[in-house]
């Protein structure tokens, strides 16, 4: 009987030491989460003098970098799905496989973008100094690879230790959006999106905002808007509320007459493109959709679907295998006029996604 005591006493003991380091890492994370501030204006470091000239034609491309860990054989824990068959897939990782192939999945990247050689640059999932990361500074290989541009780095992915997978933490995170511009920009603004407010939601989220750069073109202004809207939304509540605070920003810009370019990773089916590459995949729960009837009038997307943009992580890469759709790329207000839009087909070699590109003009 006393053997029997003394077992329990220890289970008991080990159970109560897994409830206290479980309840005081919550605590941890609770009291060291904090939403970055609404309506925050952000500098424009080393921001030119060039002023834009209405009888030009700009370019401007986006490119979700995924921290640079995405080469074309890595998968990501939190993504699933499944196989044609039935049969269910699910991604491995939680972070990066080393620090050189984030640096070199990084570098590659930048090869890519200068190869566009664009006037604005937006783009998402660039750490600074992240576990998951292995602690490579995507931001400093960027500005030091586009020396002659004004740049704002946003933050909105930022966390004490994330022990999350078990195998392989995410650890903490130092992550956000870049934008770059040739030309002077006259204000930069950070605005918070509507997220989860659960408390276990909000802490493994990314803090969620869009970047408004403002640039003066004559009397009016060119309002340039990177976004990086939720995917892991069950029930696509934060995204609706995502898009109609957009919309909402997007109908003010039109009261007051200015160009309007809003460009990122939507993580929506914004080109009608669910159906349209070869796989042996089903289409992934994640996926939902927008089109131009979900915009305000006056504004479309300019998008197209002869290359995905955007791969499944659940599975390594397999061109016409795995499931591949468009959901980065742009809208515009109805007073730029399209040159041409699309997307640049880097088989997936440094990201998960594809870099979208757009030319355009004032009308």
């Amino acid at each position: 009987m006393k053997i029997v005591k003394k077992i329990l006493l220890v289970v008991l003991i080990l159970i109560g030491i897994v409830v206290l380091t479980v309840g005081g890492y919550a605590i941890y994370l609770e009291a060291t989460y904090d939403r970055i501030s609404d309506f925050l204006p952000l500098e424009v470091e080393q921001n030119p003098t060039d002023q834009l000239q209405k009888d030009q034609t700009y370019s401007i491309i986006t490119y979700n970098l995924g921290f640079g860990a995405y080469s074309p054989d890595f998968t990501f824990f939190m993504d699933e799905g499944k196989m044609l068959s039935g049969e269910k897939t699910k991604g491995k990782y939680g972070k990066a496989r080393s620090k050189s192939e984030v640096e070199t999945n990084t570098t590659g990247s930048i090869d890519v973008l200068k190869q566009v050689n664009p006037d604005f640059i937006f783009l998402q999932e660039v750490d600074r100094n992240s576990t998951r990361s292995h602690h490579a500074n995507q931001k400093n290989l960027i500005t030091s690879a586009f020396d002659s541009y004004g740049f704002s780095f946003i933050s909105n992915f930022h966390s004490e230790f994330l022990m999350y997978p078990l195998n392989d933490p995410h650890g903490r995170v130092d992550s956000g959006m870049m934008s770059l511009s040739r030309y002077q920009v006259s204000s930069s603004l950070r605005r918070s999106l509507p997220i989860s407010t659960h408390w276990l939601n909000k802490l493994f989220d990314l803090d969620r905002c869009i970047h408004i750069l403002r640039l003066k073109i004559e009397e009016k202004e060119l309002v340039l808007i990177n976004v990086h809207l939720s995917a892991y939304d069950k029930g696509g509540v934060y995204r609706k509320q995502q898009i109609n605070l957009l919309n909402t920003i997007l109908e003010d810009e039109q009261e007051k007459g200015n160009y309007v370019i809003v460009g990122g990773d939507f993580n929506h089916d914004i080109a009608d493109s669910a159906s349209a590459f070869k796989t042996n995949q089903q289409q992934p729960d994640w996926l939902s959709f927008l089109s131009n009837s979900d915009l305000p009038n006056g504004y479309q997307f300019a998008t197209t679907k002869e290359v995905p943009t955007c791969r499944g992580a659940d599975v390594v890469y397999e061109k016409d295998k795995t499931y591949t759709v468009v959901v980065d790329g742009f809208i515009v207000s109805d007073n730029i006029e399209v040159i041409e839009s699309k997307n640049i087909q880097t088989d997936f070699a440094y990201s998960d996604h594809n870099p979208a590109f757009l030319e355009f003009r004032f009308r």
